[in-house]
C-alpha cells in the first residue's frame, strides 16, 4: 500500500514500529486515522499510575500523534474511540473534561467500551480517533 503515507512519531512510536511492527498514525486521503493512543510518557513509555492522568497523558498523545501525521489536532476528530480498564464513573468523567478542553466547539461522535485488558500491564486507556484534514 505505497499510497498510503505512515507515521511514527519519536520515542514510544518508533520503539513500537521497530518491536511490533506497526504505525501510529496514517494518511488516507483527507483523514488521518490514529491507533490507539495510552496514557505512556512518549518518550520512555512509562505509563502513569492513576486513571485521571493517564486519560490526560493519552489526550495529550493523541495531539502529539495527531501533529506528527501533519494534522492540526484535536479540532480535527470527529470520531473516538476509547477503551477502558475498568470502565467507571472517573474516566468518564476525565475523558468528558478532556473533550471540552481540546474540542470546546465541537463534539465528536465517541463510542465508549470497557474492556478487560489492554496491549500492556499497566494500561488502562486506549484512545484512537479519525480526524479530517483537507490540508
Amino acid at each position: 500500500m505505497s499510497h498510503l503515507q505512515y507515521y511514527a512519531y519519536e520515542g514510544v512510536g518508533v520503539r513500537n514500529k521497530e518491536t511490533f511492527k506497526y504505525s501510529q498514525a496514517v494518511r488516507v486521503g483527507d483523514k488521518i486515522e490514529c491507533a490507539g493512543q495510552g496514557g505512556w510518557d512518549p518518550k520512555t513509555g512509562e505509563f502513569f499510575k492513576e486513571i485521571n492522568e493517564q486519560i490526560d497523558q493519552a489526550f495529550r498523545n493523541v495531539e502529539l500523534n495527531l501533529i506528527d501525521a501533519g494534522g492540526k489536532g484535536w479540532s480535527q476528530v470527529y470520531r473516538v474511540v476509547s477503551y477502558h480498564v475498568p470502565i467507571n464513573n472517573e474516566a468518564l468523567a476525565a475523558m468528558v473534561r478532556n473533550f471540552k478542553k481540546y474540542m470546546p466547539d465541537h463534539e465528536p461522535i465517541w463510542t465508549c467500551v470497557g474492556v478487560t485488558r489492554l496491549g500492556e500491564d499497566d494500561m488502562r486507556v486506549e484512545i484512537e480517533v479519525v480526524a479530517h484534514d483537507p490540508k
